[in-house]
Parts: structure tokens; C-alpha cells; sequence
């Protein structure tokens, strides 16, 4: 307590600090300035909590360091390939150039009627365009091979992820099977990412195809690069434009304007839901699943695309069963798929720059008659089913041609869809045998000789030099005495033949038999008359066409007109005949074809009789039964039948009047079914009232005669 007893005001807040000085007025406060907003420090990491914390410490800190790295990779990364996406885009030519770059030409047939009936080479339908072809095959082909192509920038990074995922779960590579491509970039790989064709660097384009389909992780890298560049410099609709046209098909067929023509005979942009389907799904596998290798196999393919189709909304449900159940079929050209031997033929026989060469689409009128192919290949398919033992590897080959040599029909050997396989019809030299001995009696005819003249067939022996004497036997082993030339060639009498032969001289047979066409060389000793000589099939029936048409000698051709696709100017001179120049006078020819008929009305020939027919012909056979020869004709079709096997063993109980006899009848049934009976142009000869007998001594074979050569000598018709 205080001493003086007065109590003290408290403290108020105006006495805490010293009293303003009387009389001055309060200056007017200054409105506060905001403070000044100070940076903020770095925000240092927070330490870490507990044990955990200091267990992720290096793993934060790596992974901060690993993205510090990876934004700034990945945008330099980016600015590369965008950069090379636009280089590349800046070099891309227009798009029109790039819709057909093939380096050869295609080759179409047609028959004689203007049929089409083959195709070789790459075929190039026409360019059509993405807004041209049929709204079903549009949306087909974007269904089935890139179904967001419309959303895409080039690359698809979710299909390339699922492609690697089924890849991986397939047991495969990640690039192995599925690979995720959109279309541009399967449109990159047909452009060969801009790199063109070389022949300097590929020996052939099928090489430079497989270095472009090339599935390296760097390839694939470029192939992506090339396709965002594709993406910059056209539209979506001109690379499918460029995908549709460059796309390989199958059967030939480059673009879907070819395969359109090639399958069902008409063109992209008609193609209905299920023939949109069955194209579109020849893309995965084209040469495996094309309609004309296995029909089935593409139609179940078609089947799986209308599905994809109607999932994605391009077809109503409706539409889609419609579409399973009529599924596309072949165009009866297609399906026939005939002539596939004469086609490869007229390619080696015409002008090499307008066949096997060609880099223009060419097409080419030809000689061949759909009928008549079909008749030949029924016949031999039907003989060898019915009359030729079961696993048997003997071939046979047919030739059918008019009396000017041109050919209507070929078949090459038993597998009548083949192509590019050997032809025994124009590939195959054969010893010919007794089918050779209708132009020793062309030589003897003309020069006079009648067909009633008389041949003594007996024993007879030639000698030779340091070997046993020469001693020919005919087929049934037997000797008949003087016999007449008609009746010798039609029981295909040897020692006759080789008595005439040397009577009218080996050098006029062989001049005569080549003449007629009958190339390479010839036996120089009395054993040119047993058809130890080789010719093809081809060659032997042209040279029977020039006895029929009257003694002038035969080129076979099957080429009549040879056109630019879509020039009406003809690139060639063809005068529609392959008649030459006359090797026989026209008598002897008349009489040499009646002598032939008495072959087929009773001699080795019967089994080529046809009733109310004239047919005149020959059989032949040689050592062995290598080979077997049928050749006849009616008044106006030439038929030649070679049977032998490849490897030139002998046939088992085959004479050409056996089964060659049985096929050219066979085949002729067929193609004279509907026509009216001709007569052969033929002159019969008049009995002369008595003739001499022609007989041999026997004589010395010449020296350059070869022992092996007279040991494959003909014993039979």
C-alpha cells in the first residue's frame, strides 16, 4: 500500500508512448502500401516419414531423374520424326503416279470368238479411285484390314500394342504374324517406302517384293515415319485410293479393278456384299486364298469379313446372312480355267517384247476353241479314269488343229490346270515310230509311184561294218510276201516302208518329212524308215495338216491379233493362216489320205473309228513302248495323241492303237457330236492291171549309222 493514501488511475494505451505536441494537427495516415509479395523459397523436399519413406528415397529420386531425361528425349525424338515425316512428305509425288508402277506388262487371251480364257503377268485392271469403286468394297476393305482409319494419324498405337500381345501368346516374335499395320502403312510397304524398282539391283521384281516386305524393328520404325508422311501429303481417301490399285490379289491380278475382272468377270465398282467380302479377304494371304486355287478356303475368308461388316455397321443383319448364304462364285472364264497349256505356248511362241517380256498390257487374239479344249480335256481325264491303272505315272498329250495349222486345242500332260509346267505337246522330242512312215509314201506317191504297187515283205538283212547284220522284223513277227503300199501302211508293215524308203531315196524322205515340219535331225541308214527320229506332238500333227490340206507344209500358230490394251490399232501383220509353201503335188496328197483311211477302216487304227465319219490316220510305236502315237483327221480337224512316261520307261502293253487310238476317238466323239459329217479330200487310185514287186538284195548301212541307235529301232505299228 502507498504511503499517501491516493488512489492511481490505471494506465490507458495513449500514455504507453509520448503525447503528440499541443497545438499541432495529426498529419492525415498514408494509405498502407500492400506488402511486397516475397518469393517464395525452393520447397525443399520434404524429409522422409518413417522407414518406408527412406526405403523409396533412391527410387523417387531415379524416377525424377529418369522423366527430367525422358520429356526432353521425347520432344527432340518428336521433332525428328517430324522432321523426317516432313521431308518425306515433301517428296511424294502425286498421287496418280503412284496407282500403277509395275515394271512388266500384263498379257490377256482371248479365244476365237474373243472370249477371255487366260491371263498371264501382272494384270492391271484400270485405276479406280476410293469414291469409285463399290460402296461394299470400300467398306469391306476398311472393315477387315484397318477399321479406324478414318481416326488414325498413319500409326495405330493401340493395334501395334494388340498386335505384340496375340503375337507374344502365339509362342511368336513381336513382330512375327500379326503386325498392327493400318493401311497407310501397309500402302508404305507397297510403295516400298518410295524406293523404286531396279533391275540393276534385283534380278526380278518378285525379289525386290520380298526385300520390301522385310519385318526389321528399324524397317518397321521407317515404314511408321513414311506413313505420318503419307498422311501429311494426301487425303485418307487418296491413300486408300493408292492402297486399292497397288494391293496384290492373287491369280495375277494387281488392284481391285483387276481381281474384280479376273473372279467374277465385272468391275470394282459392282461388286456386290459378298463378292466385296471375298476380295477384301484375299489381302491377308492372297496366293493361298484365292478363289481360283481353292474356292472353299476363300468363301469361309468371305464369310469371316461379312462378319467384321455387319459388327461394324456397314451391313444390316439382314444384308450380312444374305450375303453368307449366296457366297461369291468364280465367272464361268474363271472357273474354267482352261487352255492353260496353249496359253503358255502363244507366250513362247510370240514376240518376246509382247509376251514374256512386255511392259505394256497387251491383248492377244488367239486360235483356241473353248469347246474343243474342253472336249480334249474330258477325253483324256475319262480315259485315264476308266481305262489306264490306278496310281499309273504315264503322261499323254493331245493336239487338235485345223488343215491351215491353227491350233484349237493342247494339252500338255494329266494335270489339265497346270501352268507353267512342262508341255509334252510342244516341249517333249520323242521318237515318232510308224506315225513317221506317212512321208515315206508322200515321197513315193510323188514320184508316182500308185498305192496298188507291190513290196515284198520278206526276210531281209542289211550288213554292217564290225557288227552282226541288220535283220528288222515287223511287229507280229511274220512276213506276208508282195504286198500292196495301202495295205502296208495300213498293217504297218516295217520291212515295206524301209524297202520304199530306200527305193525312192533316204535324202527325198527326209527332205519331204522335213518339209512338212518334222525338225532335228534324221537316222542317216535304212532305219529313217522305223521313226527312230525325234519330233514334238506339235510338229507331227502340223505336218499330218499339210497332207490334209493338200501337200503344202503347215506352221503351227495360235496367235491371230496382238493389241496395245485400249488401242484399237493391231500391232500385227498375221495373214489368219500358217500355210506354206507345197511340198507334194495335190494327187499324191488325195491319194496318201485314202491310203491313210484304209489305216482306220481296217488296219492298226479301228479304235479311232467314228460312225458316218471318214477318218484317215496312223498309228505309232516305238521300241519298247516308249511312246505311243495316234494321228488322224477328219475333213476339217487335224487330232494328234502322244501316251508315254517322262522318264521314257516303257508302257505296259500300250500300242498307238491302243489307247492314243482310244483318246483321239474319245476326243473327236466330243467335238463332232453336233456337226454334220464332211467327206476327206481324197482321190481313190485306179487299180493298174498288173505291177511289178519291188524287192531288196539287202545292203550295206552306211558308216555313220550308230549300233545303239538301230538297237531302239521300231518292231511294231
Amino acid at each position: 500500500m502507498s504511503g499517501n493514501g491516493r488512489k492511481k488511475s490505471p494506465l490507458v494505451a495513449e500514455r504507453r508512448y509520448p503525447a503528440k505536441p499541443a497545438g499541432k494537427k495529426a498529419a492525415p495516415k498514408k494509405k498502407a502500401k500492400p506488402a511486397a509479395r516475397r518469393k517464395a523459397a525452393p520447397k525443399r523436399p520434404s524429409k522422409p516419414r518413417g522407414l518406408i519413406g527412406w526405403l523409396l528415397l533412391p527410387f523417387r529420386w531415379v524416377f525424377r531423374l529418369i522423366w527430367a531425361f525422358t520429356w526432353r528425349i521425347g520432344l527432340v525424338t518428336a521433332l525428328i520424326i517430324g522432321g523426317f515425316a516432313l521431308y518425306f512428305a515433301s517428296q511424294m509425288p502425286a498421287m496418280e503416279e503412284l496407282i500403277d508402277q509395275r515394271a512388266r506388262g500384263s498379257v490377256t487371251m482371248t479365244d476365237l470368238t474373243g472370249q477371255v480364257f487366260a491371263w498371264r503377268g501382272d494384270q492391271f485392271g484400270g485405276m479406280v479411285t476410293a469414291d469409285t469403286v463399290s460402296e461394299h468394297l470400300h467398306n469391306a476393305v476398311v472393315a477387315t484390314e484397318d477399321k479406324r482409319f478414318y481416326r488414325h494419324f498413319g500409326i495405330s498405337p493401340r493395334g501395334i500394342a494388340s498386335a505384340v500381345r496375340i503375337n507374344l501368346r502365339e509362342g511368336r516374335g513381336p513382330l512375327s504374324g500379326h503386325g498392327g499395320s493400318t493401311i497407310t502403312q501397309q500402302t508404305a510397304k507397297l510403295l516400298c517406302l518410295g524406293v523404286p524398282y531396279d533391275p540393276a539391283k534385283w534380278d526380278t521384281e518378285t525379289a525386290y517384293e520380298v526385300d520390301c516386305r522385310q519385318s526389321s524393328l528399324w524397317r518397321k520404325a521407317k515404314e511408321a515415319v513414311f506413313a505420318l508422311g503419307m498422311e501429311i501429303a494426301y487425303t485418307k481417301e487418296e491413300i486408300l485410293t493408292i492402297y486399292l490399285n497397288r494391293s496384290y490379289l492373287g491369280a495375277g491380278s494387281r488392284g481391285f479393278e483387276a481381281a474384280a475382272q479376273r473372279y467374277f468377270g465385272i468391275s470394282a465398282s459392282q461388286v456386290n456384299p459378298a463378292q466385296a467380302a471375298m476380295l477384301a479377304g484375299l489381302l491377308k494371304a492372297p496366293s493361298t486364298t484365292a478363289p481360283t486355287a481353292n474356292l472353299g478356303r476363300a468363301q469361309a475368308r468371305a464369310e469371316l469379313v461379312v462378319g467384321l461388316m455387319e459388327e461394324q455397321g456397314y451391313l444390316s443383319a439382314t444384308d450380312a446372312a444374305l450375303a453368307i448364304a449366296n457366297p461369291a462364285t468364280l465367272s464361268e472364264a474363271a472357273k474354267a480355267r482352261t487352255g492353260g497349256f496353249f496359253a503358255d505356248w502363244v507366250m513362247e511362241s510370240g514376240p518376246e517384247f509382247f509376251t514374256r517380256d512386255t511392259t505394256e498390257d497387251v491383248i492377244i487374239r488367239t486360235t483356241l476353241d473353248q469347246d474343243i479344249q474342253a472336249a480334249a480335256e474330258e477325253a483324256l481325264i475319262s480315259v485315264f479314269e476308266n481305262e489306264v491303272r490306278e496310281g499309273s505315272e504315264a503322261q499323254a498329250a493331245i493336239v487338235v488343229m485345223s488343215a491351215d495349222g491353227a491350233v484349237r486345242a493342247m494339252v500338255g500332260g494329266r494335270n489339265i490346270k497346270a501352268t507353267g509346267a512342262f508341255n509334252r505337246a510342244t516341249q517333249a522330242l520323242r521318237q515318232t515310230g510308224s506315225a513317221f512312215k506317212p512321208f515315206i509314201y508322200a515321197a513315193a506317191l510323188d514320184l508316182g509311184m500308185s498305192p496298188y504297187a507291190l513290196v515284198d515283205d520278206q526276210r531281209t538283212c542289211w550288213s554292217r561294218r564290225g557288227s552282226a547284220d541288220w535283220c528288222p522284223e515287223n511287229y507280229d513277227r511274220q512276213f506276208v510276201g508282195p504286198v500292196t503300199l495301202v495295205d502296208a501302211l495300213a498293217q504297218s508293215r516295217n520291212i515295206p516302208a524301209i524297202l520304199v524308203s530306200e527305193d525312192v531315196g533316204r535324202e527325198l524322205v527326209r527332205n519331204v518329212a522335213a518339209g512338212f515340219g518334222i525338225q532335228g535331225d534324221m537316222a542317216a541308214g535304212p532305219a529313217l524308215a522305223l521313226g527312230v527320229s525325234e519330233s514334238t506332238l506339235i510338229d507331227m500333227t502340223g505336218a499330218f495338216a499339210g497332207i490334209l490340206n493338200g501337200g503344202y507344209a503347215v506352221t503351227p500358230y495360235g496367235l491371230t491379233d496382238l493389241r496395245i490394251q485400249g488401242d484399237n490399232a493391231s500391232l500385227m501383220d498375221s495373214t489368219g493362216s500358217g500355210i506354206g509353201e507345197r511340198i507334194i503335188d495335190e494327187e499324191a496328197a488325195r491319194e496318201l489320205t485314202w491310203m491313210m483311211t484304209r489305216v482306220v477302216e481296217q488296219g492298226t487304227g479301228q479304235r479311232a473309228r467314228i460312225d458316218g465319219w471318214e477318218i484317215a490316220g496312223k498309228t505309232g510305236t516305238t521300241q519298247g513302248a516308249r511312246d505311243a502315237w495316234f494321228i488322224g483327221f477328219t475333213g476339217d480337224y487335224v487330232t494328234g495323241v502322244w501316251m508315254g512316261y517322262d522318264d521314257n520307261k516303257p508302257l505296259s502293253g500300250v500300242t498307238g492303237g491302243g489307247l492314243p487310238a482310244t483318246i483321239w476317238h474319245e476326243t473327236m466323239v466330243r467335238v463332232l457330236a453336233d456337226k454334220v459329217p464332211t467327206s476327206l479330200p481324197m482321190i481313190v487310185p485306179q487299180q493298174p492291171a498288173s505291177t511289178g514287186v519291188l524287192t531288196s538284195e539287202g545292203g550295206e548301212v552306211v558308216d555313220d549309222d550308230i549300233s545303239n541307235l538301230l538297237d531302239n529301232i521300231l518292231n511294231g505299228g
